[in-house]
C-alpha cells in the first residue's frame, strides 16, 4: 500500500514553495514522476524543485516539450525531461532518456505516467489535478504525493519537517 500524502495549492507561489520543500530533500538518484493534465502545474512545481537543489533562482525553467531534456546545475544537477511529445518507448529508448535515472543528479520527469515501464522503484510519484474549472479559482491545484518504495518515503518524511 502506497503512502499517500495530499497537498492544495491556491497559487503558482505555493506550488513553487512546495516544489521547493522538495527539492531541498533529494539527493542524486531520486527520481520524481509529474503526472497530470496540460496546465496543472508541473513546470511551476519543477521551478520550486529546481530553487530546492540550489539551481539560481534567476534561472528560466521552462518545459522541455521538443528538446526533450533541460538540465540545470545546483548542489545536484537536475535532469527536467518531457515526455508527452514520444510516441513510443523505442523512442524514448533511442533519445537515451532512461540513461538520466542512473546518473548523478535528480530527474524530474513531466507526463512519467506515459512510460511508467521504465521509471525506477524508488521513485516518488506526483500527480496534479484542477480541481475547480471556474476562472476565479483558476490557480487551485491539488497535488498528491505517493511513495511506494522506502527512498520514497523517506522522501516525504523529510518533507514534512
Amino acid at each position: 500500500m502506497p503512502e499517500i500524502i495530499k497537498h492544495h495549492s491556491a497559487s503558482d507561489m505555493e506550488t513553487v514553495n512546495l516544489g521547493l520543500r522538495l527539492g531541498s530533500v533529494l539527493i542524486n538518484g531520486d527520481v520524481i514522476a509529474l503526472s497530470g493534465e496540460l496546465g496543472s502545474g508541473k513546470t511551476c512545481f519543477t521551478k520550486g524543485i529546481s530553487l530546492g537543489l540550489g539551481v539560481p533562482k534567476e534561472t528560466v525553467i521552462t518545459s522541455p516539450s521538443f528538446s526533450l531534456v533541460n538540465v540545470y546545475e545546483g548542489r545536484c544537477n537536475l535532469f527536467h525531461m518531457d515526455v508527452y511529445r514520444l510516441e513510443n518507448l523505442s523512442d524514448l529508448l533511442s533519445a537515451g532518456l532512461d540513461e538520466y535515472l542512473y546518473q548523478d543528479g535528480v530527474v524530474v520527469m513531466e507526463w512519467a505516467d506515459r512510460w511508467p515501464e521504465i521509471l525506477p522503484e524508488w521513485r516518488l510519484d506526483v500527480f496534479f489535478s484542477i480541481p475547480y474549472s471556474s476562472s476565479e479559482r483558476e490557480n487551485y491545484r491539488d497535488i498528491s504525493f505517493s511513495a511506494y518504495h522506502a527512498r520514497s518515503e523517506e522522501i516525504l518524511r523529510d518533507m514534512k519537517r
